[in-house]
């Protein structure tokens, strides 16, 4: 079995990226080079191969790939962005993933991102309220649904995502910084952090997770539940609203 994750370089136009919930901040894009390469480290460390989408310097955002595909098992379900200015960087994710040898299938209406989407076991929790709507949740739950996901719409409108307000740990409780949850009610097992990048993992596999480095009591508390903590500092990303897990898409075959 291999791990691959597919990452997309940042764009030369990187600080013109859409903020919405946050006020704007100079981006230096230089050092955003060097923490994204510093996160594909991290990545390659920890077992994922990193298949890079091809770079598309007059997209911003591009770096952002989560939200241009959700992965459910061998099914890549290509997303339609919220944001008119992001449709075009679902193509480069696209051909990336035939080249890999997926077949991609289209979201059959309404809007999607993919930091919209947080899959806990065969439960698929989505925000609506950003940049997804309600006709994207339920285009969605029509292509997973035959394969055995469960797909609740969750009300997101205090952050630009679902997955910036929570993300689920390896032993599928979900985590988040209160005052960015709408309602901490709609997962079964919720476990509060201290600072909001805390409440962004991505789960790398054998009890390990990867965290940013700008949410260091938050990894002790992780750390303390048993899990290895792995941080890396993505702060020019923070600044765009961007979190560890908006700049990777794993693929687990």
């Amino acid at each position: 079995m291999s791990n691959r994750a597919l990452v997309r370089p940042p764009s030369a136009r990187l600080e013109q990226g859409l903020v919405t919930h946050q006020q704007r901040q100079p981006v230096d894009v230089a050092r955003a080079r060097e923490q994204w390469q510093d996160y594909c480290h991290a990545l390659d460390a920890a077992g994922w191969d990193t298949v890079e989408v091809a770079a598309a310097d007059q997209l911003p955002d591009a770096v952002f790939v989560e939200d241009t595909v959700v992965m459910f098992g061998e099914t890549a379900v290509l997303t339609k962005p919220g944001a008119n200015e992001r449709v075009a960087e679902v193509h480069g994710t696209e051909k990336a993933l035939r080249q890999l040898g997926y077949r991609p299938v289209d979201l059959p209406g309404g809007r999607l991102d993919g930091g919209d989407v947080l899959k806990v076991g065969r439960r698929c929790y989505v925000g609506v309220g950003g940049r997804t709507d309600p006709a994207g949740v339920a285009a969605l739950r029509t292509v997973v649904a035959p394969l055995g996901y469960l797909v609740t719409a969750v009300p997101t409108r205090k952050v630009l995502h679902l997955k910036s307000a929570v993300t689920a740990l390896p032993d599928e409780s979900v985590i988040g910084h209160p005052p960015l949850v709408d309602d901490p009610g709609f997962f079964p097992l919720f476990r509060a952090v201290p600072e909001e990048a805390g409440a962004h993992v991505v789960d790398l596999g054998g009890g390990r997770v990867l965290m940013s480095a700008a949410a260091p009591r938050s990894a002790e508390l992780i750390a303390g539940l048993g899990f290895e903590v792995i941080s890396t500092d993505i702060g020019e990303f923070e600044k765009l609203e961007g979190c560890v897990t908006c700049l990777s898409v794993r693929l687990r075959d």
